[in-house]
């Protein structure tokens, strides 16, 4: 199983203004960055090489990021242990407060590329019901047999 992750965002400006600026200068280099962790698999974009320009279900304006990685583990080191976790802890400077979650982690059978419809599904089901092993968060992780996380245990989809 690999582990498949969903962000999403409505960013505070229009994508080629001002205050997204810093944000789409780096969003190349950031991917990029991504591409070459450890445990990474696969991410969604379009011809351009991201995702910002592609229609979603989750209503206009709203950009998306989803990716697959080998592993609960991997996914939070590039997430909160590279470069990445600098834009992270600003991310309410370009993008504006959601009402729920705006993040999702799911396991998915290896090999498999989600469409964002999937991903809806997931991101409302965590909205709905909180942390299960159908739609989880760092914070309450889940194993692809659907056991909790436990503190400390490394969070490797193998062993």
């Amino acid at each position: 199983m690999h582990l498949a992750q969903l962000n999403v965002g409505v960013p505070q400006g229009a994508l080629d203004g001002p205050v997204m600026a810093e944000f789409m200068g780096n969003l190349d280099r950031i991917n990029a960055l991504a591409e070459t962790s450890i445990g990474y698999v696969w991410r969604l974009r379009d011809e351009s090489g991201n995702a910002t320009a592609i229609e979603s279900p989750f209503g206009p304006g709203v950009i998306v990021n989803l990716t697959v990685w080998r592993d609960v583990e991997s996914l939070r080191i590039f997430t909160y242990r590279t470069e990445h976790a600098l834009f992270l802890r600003r991310r309410r400077a370009w993008f504006k407060e959601t009402a729920g979650p705006f993040m999702a982690l799911w396991w998915v059978p290896e090999g498999h590329r989600p469409r964002l419809l999937e991903a809806k599904a997931r991101l409302d089901a965590l909205a709905k019901h909180g942390p299960t092993p159908e739609s989880f968060t760092f914070t309450r992780a889940f194993r692809p047999d659907g056991a909790v996380l436990g503190k400390g245990e490394r969070m490797a989809s193998h062993g």
